[in-house]
C-alpha cells in the first residue's frame, strides 16, 4: 500500500533524530527545510518573483539572496511576510510533491515528508498519516537553550512562534515520545512502522 507519511515536531523535540532513523531504514525523506533553500536559488522561478517583488536590494555580491536583508524587510511589514509567504510555499509544496511522486514511480511504497510547520501550515492534505515527534515544553526550552546557546526569552519566543506541542497531539495519528533514551525513540518508531505495515530494510 502506497502511504506518505508526514513527520512533524516542533523545534527541538528531535524530529531530526527520527528522520535520520527513518532514512536508515531505507525511507526517502522529503526535507521541506532543504526544499525551501533550494526553490530560492538562483535561476529558479520562485527566486525571480522574490527579487521582482522586493527589488536587487536583498541580493550578495554573488547574486544569491540574502537572508538577513529581506528578513529584516519583511520582520515588521505583515503584507510583504504575506507575499514572500505566497510565493515561496506554493513552490515549496509543488516541489515536495514532484519529488514523492517520481519517488513513489520508481517503486518506493512510503515516502517521509519531513515538515516542521506541517500544523501551523495545515498541510494534512498533503500526507496519508501525520507523525509527531514530542516532548514537554519545558524539556523543548532545556534543550533549545542548551543546543543553539540561546537566551531564555529568544529561546522562548521561538517555541511560541509555533503551535503548542500540546495542541500538535490532537493533530497526530501516532505520537513518538522523545524524552527517553535513543533506544526507546527507535523502539517506538519501529513498533509504529510496523502497525503502519511500513517496509523498512
Amino acid at each position: 500500500m502506497v502511504m506518505i507519511i508526514g513527520l512533524t515536531g516542533g523545534i527541538a523535540t528531535g524530529k531530526s533524530t527520527v528522520a535520520k532513523m527513518m532514512r536508515e531504514k531505507g525511507l526517502p525523506i522529503i526535507d521541506a527545510d532543504l526544499i525551501s533553500r533550494q526553490v530560492v536559488e538562483p535561476g529558479e522561478k520562485a527566486y525571480k518573483e522574490i527579487v521582482k517583488t522586493f527589488s536587487k536590494s536583498i541580493l550578495n555580491e554573488n547574486l544569491t539572496i540574502d537572508r538577513k536583508k529581506l528578513g529584516a524587510m519583511i520582520f515588521n511589514d505583515k503584507s510583504k511576510r504575506e507575499r514572500l509567504n505566497n510565493i515561496v510555499h506554493p513552490a515549496v509544496r509543488e516541489e515536495m510533491k514532484q519529488k514523492a511522486k517520481r519517488y513513489l514511480e520508481s517503486g518506493n511504497e512510503t515516502v517521509v515528508m519531513d515538515i516542521p510547520l506541517l500544523v501551523e501550515s495545515k498541510l494534512h492534505h498533503m500526507v496519508d498519516r501525520v507523525l509527531l515527534v514530542y516532548i514537554p515544553e519545558e524539556l523543548q526550552l532545556e534543550r533549545l537553550l542548551k543546543r543553539d546557546n540561546a537566551g531564555k526569552e529568544d529561546a522562548l519566543n521561538r517555541i511560541q512562534s509555533q503551535i503548542p506541542i500540546e495542541e500538535k497531539k490532537t493533530e497526530a495519528d501516532e505520537i513518538i515520545y522523545n524524552d527517553g533514551t535513543l533506544q526507546n525513540t527507535k523502539e517506538q518508531l519501529e513498533r509504529i512502522l510496523t502497525k503502519w505495515n511500513v517496509n523498512v530494510t
